[in-house]
């Protein structure tokens, strides 16, 4: 069982960061494409070539945010599989809804400590 568990965790692991720093580079094939796009961000939003750092922290909190949606999701599967399988054994609901629970908690302890971060953060810089 720990394997199958650790095997779903590589693989989302692997898509979620695929998802997020690998995608923008689909268009690479094409060199006219990709001139035209960077002719349109430097009109745009100016020099695309320096980084902000805090571009950069908020790409890898997207990233971590997106990891952390995996890995609630594949718990709620988990979860109402081993429900499902309980077959009226009162002990695997209990343990099913134990985790069920904990992946919600944990979810609403992620999302509220990044919208307190976002609130404050902004409230510092002077965005509303």
């Amino acid at each position: 069982m720990i394997k199958y568990i650790t095997l779903i965790f590589f693989f989302s692991f692997f898509i979620a960061f695929n998802i997020s720093f690998v995608s923008p580079t689909i268009a690479a094939g094409s060199e006219e494409a990709l001139n035209s796009l960077n002719v349109a961000a430097n009109e745009a939003y100016g020099d695309t070539q320096s980084v902000d750092v805090s571009i950069t922290i908020g790409k890898i909190v997207g990233a971590i945010l997106s990891f952390v949606g995996v890995i609630f999701l594949i718990l709620m599967i988990y979860g109402g599989f081993t429900w499902m399988m309980a077959r009226g054994n009162e002990q695997e609901v209990a343990k099913a809804k134990e985790i069920i629970t904990n992946a919600v908690i944990g979810l609403i302890v992620v999302l509220s400590a990044y919208a307190i971060t976002a609130y404050i953060g902004n409230f510092l810089t002077g965005q509303s």
